[in-house]
């Protein structure tokens, strides 16, 4: 019996990873819930949305998740720490291991909690250390971090066993917490084996006669959405460019100021540098709008779309173009590469794990000047023949290294 503990079961590489493990060791014949303090089923994975998994909702309305848009961090931990009573409190059941990943403030608790005379196994699952994420521009905001920081490193520390998601993460990890004398395994997250895709989505492409770039990523300004937009406007005056799109999908919250203003920045960018846009919501319910989008827009904005409907994106672009720096994986590259979709990356982080520069994709440094060039090569230059036998080698290293069977 295995019980994971999720800070916001939403749309994102780690809660991917996390559905992915738990229907991963379900289908392994273990028995599994899925603990967390907000899980929106309008905005979650399908197996999520579905009953596949046991998901046990608590404590969304006992904190919240800021107080005035400060304190993330604290709300955080004391939402997990609910969590985590109410799992030692009221739930009959003995775990044999508990899965904790993003947060490691409750294991401490878990550790007092647990059965002494089976205690169950506590594993954390470090996506990347807490104390990167934050920022620390001002003093007041570098002391508040301070506390936070230390009691990071010892709840860590606390764990049975510890696992990043990349060797990458694996460094900043032993840079970070030196204090911890164990270097943590790496496991890579895995990707979903599905490939429904909305074929009325696929036919509105292939009907429309346009070669399609896809941007897969949250609407968070870390994601460097804006670089991709500006490298694909640098090609505008190139004979054709009528008869490309770019795509960007990903996951959209409205409860998060951040989503809010990334798109609406994104869409004044389009504004600047003169690029016809439109944003288009629940395509499944708007085919009639997204078909007359895509035929008289350049870059089209598609919040939160479905699986099937992603899927179907993947299926028909030219290239997926994977805009984040730094980014700790990246599950996104290994979607489109399931799918027979060369990858263009950034020279950073996870992609340089996941992607072959030359062979799967392209990986070139974070910069617009170096990405119109593989974008015009892709759009305009390059054969059907080459991007298939490219995406094809894609496939076969997805299906080798991150299936959902290695993972669990």
């Amino acid at each position: 019996k295995i019980a994971f503990i999720h800070p916001d079961l939403g749309i994102g590489g780690a809660e991917r990873l996390v559905v992915d493990a738990a229907v991963g060791l379900q289908s392994l014949g273990h028995t599994v819930t899925v603990y967390t303090s907000r899980c929106d089923r309008k905005h979650c994975f399908e197996e999520v949305r579905d009953g596949t998994l046991n998901v046990v909702v608590k404590g969304d309305t006992i904190f919240p998740r800021t107080i005035f848009g400060r304190f993330a961090i604290l709300c955080a931990i004391l939402r997990q720490l609910h969590l985590s009573l109410f799992l030692l409190q009221h739930e009959n059941t003995t775990y044999d291991a508990i899965f904790v990943d993003q947060l490691s403030f409750c294991i401490p608790l878990l550790r007092i909690g647990l059965d002494r005379r089976k205690p169950a196994r506590i594993l954390f699952y470090c996506h990347f250390p807490d104390k990167l994420l934050a920022t620390r521009k001002s003093l007041i905001k570098r002391l508040y971090r301070i506390p936070f920081d230390t009691i990071e490193a010892y709840s860590t520390s606390r764990a049975d066993i510890l696992l990043v998601n990349s060797r990458f993460t694996q460094r900043m990890f032993r840079q970070e917490f030196p204090s911890i004398n164990r270097t943590p395994g790496v496991v890579y997250p895995c990707v979903s084996e599905s490939e429904d895709k909305d074929e009325q989505v696929v036919k509105l492409i292939q009907d429309s006669g346009k070669s399609t770039l896809l941007s897969v990523n949250r609407f968070e300004r870390k994601k460097g959405i804006d670089m991709g937009i500006s490298a694909y406007a640098a090609l505008r005056e190139t004979p054709g460019f009528a008869k490309t799109a770019l795509l960007i999908v990903g996951g959209y919250d409205s409860a998060i100021k951040e989503n809010i203003e990334c798109l609406s920045e994104l869409q004044g960018l389009c504004d600047m540098l003169g690029m016809e846009h439109k944003t288009i919501w629940d395509i499944e319910k708007n085919t009639t709008s997204f078909n007359a989008a895509l035929l008289s827009s350049s870059v089209l904005f598609c919040p939160s779309v479905s699986s099937p409907v992603r899927n179907a994106l993947l299926s028909t672009c030219r290239a997926l173009t994977y805009t984040p720096i730094n980014e700790h994986f990246g599950i996104v590259p290994l979607e489109a590469m399931l799918m027979n979709v060369p990858v263009i990356a950034t020279s950073t982080g996870g992609p340089l794990e996941t992607v072959d520069d030359g062979v799967t994709g392209w990986l070139r440094t974070p910069d617009v000047s170096a990405w119109t060039p593989v974008f015009n090569h892709v759009l305009f230059e390059a054969t059907d023949g080459e991007l298939k036998a490219m995406g094809k080698r894609g496939r076969e290293a997805v299906l080798k290294k991150f299936s959902r069977a290695e993972m669990a």
